[in-house]
């Protein structure tokens, strides 16, 4: 039976020391063995970690930056927070039936996301009974029966809405939209709706592609790299050891970030002696201290810079002038509208919206005069605002303006959080993919695809709140937690009529259950897949557009579990095929228990509809995998409406915050990644013991009033007048940007309204949500 910890992690009381300088070396290590061997014990630590992203191995289950080249990779090519993943999917804790029978659906609601992580792998298929306030367990084909049948007795199959993670394999991804859309709707909202939706829509319009256009080499021998609303220390570990290449090669680093990070100070490599013993790299060379939702003032300026340098006389290194005018004539088109709109747009504003001194972004903009080989890399700090569309837009113009796309060196890096949310979105999983791909997936399988666009995540909940979705299934993560406005979010689950979550821990979407609610326990990417036609391997697809293939090697933690694969295909079987296994009519015609047995079945199939994946097979049999082709990098060729790349006009805006209001953002602590957290600490932020804290300028302290370590509620405001109100969080005096502030996902995601979201992408404004502080009544 699963062990019960005494406590809630935020019960003892948090303590603040001063932030950390550095990232990595000594205690990232002993952080990582202790949680591994903790959780994983020392054969299966060692065995674990030793395949985790090596050639013959399994793909790290948390970010997505990518490999090294397989004669560069290490044999330990994994970071703390890779480590932390592993041991909690890898761990040897089990949630069994017993666990649900001595708790109620409402007791372990009332725990927090650190405690249900903790209790170990799922590993029985179990269901909720309308009007029960227990689990119980199900056997496999009674779930699969019970889902077909009401997916079968909807009115219309828009009714429906099925949800995917980052974690999904390539494989699964594509036979889970086959099967969305052989049932006949487009509702396909996933996690990237939340996260980079808006870096795919900016990208998608002014390139053609909404995927980065660089390769790891690229980020080892640029120039110069801007670094934008990201922090790699904690998020993207293993990036910092690309960057230390970099500057190993003389390059220089902008971070643009509200708070300074420990991975983007010093970078002390722990497969370095350099690293182990010394201070380590440092790795920006200069910080601008932006305020929340100025990046588009940043871009504008940086493009400002560059424009009276071109009308002064000057040049670029290594070029007769600044702009890059052959490759402006060429590749790009409404240059003349940008420049216009650059001239109109004031230095005044640009200071006030970003909080930046002109002089600060002329400093920058002398480093891109120096350098003929730039990238600009970005993540959530850019992605989760209102205006984040016209922000990334600004930036394609700025790396458009000197000609850094298409060229070693340079380009655009959005970078991805988890591990296959951008192989997700190539194999289907979005709620309006282009008509082509439909077209493609129609004639392989020999059925009508829906063609109108379906539902998002913010959608989703919507309608889900508004009875227009009945029926809810979740492949991986936690959708509770991941989605705004949780407390609107938690109605919306509990009003369906069935909720339906694939996982491999416990967490709090299964406790907002559907008025039927299933638990479907699955293989993780550490665990060893064995199907009839003996053992399996899946591919990902990283940030870089990189595919390769992914073998678990550890035993999974119980006989009862089946593949994410597996539980597609005989859901499908049961949906599809009448009582006595004939088809149904309309349906897709694919051999579901082929594809199950045999996952390079499913691989033939993507290699017919999916571009790219010509020769797949053989081609993830090739150390490191393949690239998929990227025109604007390989070619410097553009899938837009003019077949050039487009410069975007922008007017500055930045989010106004009334008098005595602060701008929040929601952020990760080192002790977690994505919704999972590990543990109550965030080392390089100096926090330890407990995660209810929020981050404001000591200025801003002291002039509404309140005092480090104080208790306060946050309580948003938004244009609905709905109170949201996150109760008893401790103030901690930080080195912020003033009128910002701070605080850790998922607990304060209850203030991000669900209607305040970005521009033209739909995601939610999780990084400028207006806030007041208001003493909590108990201190």
């Amino acid at each position: 039976m699963a062990t019960t910890p005494s406590d809630d992690l935020d019960q003892p009381a948090v303590t603040v020391g001063r932030p950390k300088r550095t990232a990595a070396g000594v205690p990232g290590v002993t952080t990582a063995m202790r949680h591994a061997l903790r959780e994983m014990g020392p054969v299966r630590t060692a065995r674990g970690l030793l395949r985790m992203n090596q050639p013959e191995g399994f793909d790290c289950m948390s970010c997505a930056w990518p490999d090294p080249s397989v004669p560069d990779r290490s044999h330990a090519e994994f970071c703390e927070n890779g480590a932390k993943a592993l041991a909690s999917e890898a761990t040897r804790k089990r949630v069994r039936p017993e666990l649900f029978a001595e708790h109620t659906i409402d007791e372990l609601f009332a725990r927090d996301d650190y405690w249900l992580n903790r209790q170990g792998r799922l590993t029985t298929p179990m269901i909720r009974e309308d009007g029960e306030d227990h689990y119980r367990p199900i056997s496999w084909d009674d779930a699969f029966a019970r889902i077909a049948r009401e997916l079968r007795s909807l009115d219309s199959p828009d009714q429906a809405a099925f949800y995917t993670s980052g974690r999904t394999s390539n494989e699964a991804a594509f036979l889970y939209q086959l099967m969305v859309r052989g049932l006949g709707t487009n509702n396909l909202p996933d996690c990237s709706n939340m996260c980079h939706e808006s870096s795919g829509e900016a990208l998608g319009k002014t390139i053609g592609i909404g995927k980065g256009s660089v390769t790891l080499h690229d980020v080892e021998t640029a120039k110069l790299i801007i670094i934008a609303g990201q922090n790699p220390g904690t998020n993207h570990p293993r990036m910092l050891t690309s960057l230390e290449k970099a500057k190993e090669q003389g390059a220089v680093i902008v971070a643009v970030n509200p708070l300074p990070e420990a991975g983007l100070t010093h970078y002390r490599n722990p497969q370095s002696v350099h690293g182990m013993v010394g201070r380590g790299t440092r790795i920006a060379d200069v910080h601008l201290q932006v305020r929340l939702g100025g990046d588009l003032g940043v871009f504008l300026g940086l493009g400002k810079v560059l424009l009276e340098a071109e009308e002064s006389g000057r040049r670029t290194i290594g070029m007769t002038s600044v702009l890059d005018h052959a490759f402006l004539e060429r590749h790009t088109v409404d240059l003349d509208d940008y420049l216009d709109g650059l001239r109109a747009t004031s230095w005044d504003d640009i200071e006030t919206a970003t909080g930046l001194t002109q002089a600060a972004l002329r400093e920058v903009g002398e480093l891109l005069l120096d350098s003929d080989r730039t990238i600009v890399a970005w993540a959530m700090g850019l992605t989760q605002h209102k205006h984040s569309v016209a922000t990334i837009k600004e930036i394609v113009n700025l790396v458009l303006l000197q000609g850094n796309l298409g060229r070693p060196g340079a380009g655009l890096l959005p970078v991805r959080g988890h591990s296959n949310v951008q192989g997700d979105r190539t194999m289907g999983i979005f709620e309006k993919m282009p008509q082509p791909f439909l077209d493609r997936l129609e004639a392989e399988f020999s059925f009508a695809s829906p063609r109108d666009p379906g539902h998002d995540t913010v959608d989703t909940i919507r309608a889900m709140r508004d009875g227009r979705v009945r029926f809810f299934m979740g492949m991986g993560g936690n959708f509770l937690k991941a989605a705004p406005d949780t407390a609107v979010t938690d109605a919306a689950l509990r009003s369906c009529a069935m909720t339906v979550q694939v996982s491999t821990k416990l967490n709090h979407s299964h406790l907002a259950p559907g008025r039927t609610a299933l638990i479907l326990p699955t293989l993780g990417r550490s665990d060893l897949d064995v199907q009839a036609t003996g053992r399996q391997r899946v591919t990902v697809e990283d940030s870089m557009s990189m595919v390769h293939a992914s073998s678990g090697r550890l035993t999974p933690p119980s006989d009862d579990l089946l593949s994410e694969i597996a539980i597609v295909c005989r859901l499908a079987r049961a949906l599809f095929h009448d009582e006595h296994g004939r088809p149904r009519p309309g349906a897709p015609r694919a051999d579901w228990q082929a594809m199950e047995d045999d996952y390079r079945v499913i691989r033939r199939h993507i290699e017919a509809v999916v571009p790219g994946f010509v020769d797949y097979e053989r081609r993830i049999d090739e150390p490191g995998g393949f690239r998929l082709p990227h025109g604007p990098h390989d070619v410097r060729t553009f899938e837009t409406t003019s077949t050039k790349a487009h410069f975007t006009r922008t007017t500055l805006w930045w989010p106004q915050v009334p008098p005595g209001r602060l701008l929040l953002q929601t952020l990760r602590s080192h002790d977690q990644y994505n919704t999972t957290v590990y543990g109550p600490d965030d080392r390089y932020r100096g926090i330890s013991g407990g995660r209810r804290v929020v981050m404001v300028n000591a200025g801003d302290l002291a002039a509404l009033g309140f005092a480090d370590g104080e208790v306060v509620d946050l309580v948003s405001e938004f244009t609905d007048g709905v109170e949201r109100r996150a109760a008893g969080f401790r103030v901690v005096a930080y080195d912020t940007a003033q009128g910002c502030a701070a605080a850790y996902f998922p607990e304060t995601n209850v203030l991000v309204p669900l209607d305040s979201t970005a521009d033209g992408s739909q995601t939610p404004t999780s990084k400028s949500v207006v806030v007041r502080l208001e003493r909590a009544a108990a201190q």
